[in-house]
C-alpha cells in the first residue's frame, strides 16, 4: 500500500523514530557524563588540573603520558568521568546501525528481500568499519 501524498512511508517513519531515540539517548549520556565529570561524581582518568600541561603534546605523547587507551580500549575505563562521554558519542555514531537494523524486520515482513539484505549489509559495513579490523593501510 502506497502512502498518500505528504505521508511518509513506514520505513522512513521507523528510521526517523529510531534515529530520534538514538540521538536523544546519546545526547543524554553526553550531558549526564559531563555533569558527573564536572561535579566530581565520577573520578577522572586524567585530572583536569593536569590537562593544560598535557594538551601541548602530540597525541602519541599525550597517550603515553596519560596511559590513555587506543581504539576500543576506552570501554574498560567507561566508569571514569572524562571517558564516560565517549559512550554518548558511540551511541550517536551507532544510531544509523540501529536504524538500518530496525528496517530489516519491516522489509522481511513485506517479503522485500533485496531491501532487507541491503539494510543488513549497510549495518554490517558500518560495524566492520567501526571495529577497526579494516584500517585502509593506517
Amino acid at each position: 500500500m502506497k502512502p498518500s501524498v505528504g505521508e511518509q512511508p513506514p520505513e522512513q517513519q521507523r528510521y526517523a523514530r529510531v534515529l530520534e531515540w538514538a540521538a536523544r539517548a546519546g545526547l543524554l549520556v553526553l550531558v549526564l557524563s559531563f555533569a558527573a565529570y564536572l561535579t566530581g561524581l565520577m573520578e577522572a582518568h586524567v585530572p583536569p588540573q593536569k590537562l593544560p600541561e598535557l594538551w601541548v603534546h602530540p597525541v602519541d605523547r599525550f597517550i603515553e603520558l596519560t596511559g590513555s587507551p587506543r581504539g576500543w580500549g576506552w570501554i574498560r575505563l567507561i566508569h571514569l568521568g572524562d571517558i564516560a562521554g565517549l559512550l554518548g558519542i558511540a551511541i550517536l555514531a551507532g544510531g544509523s546501525v540501529l536504524c538500518l537494523l530496525s528496517l530489516v524486520p519491516l522489509y522481511a515482513a513485506r517479503r522485500d528481500r533485496a531491501f532487507a539484505a541491503i539494510s543488513l549489509a549497510g549495518a554490517l559495513v558500518i560495524l566492520l568499519a567501526a571495529s577497526g579490523w579494516v584500517s585502509g593501510g593506517h
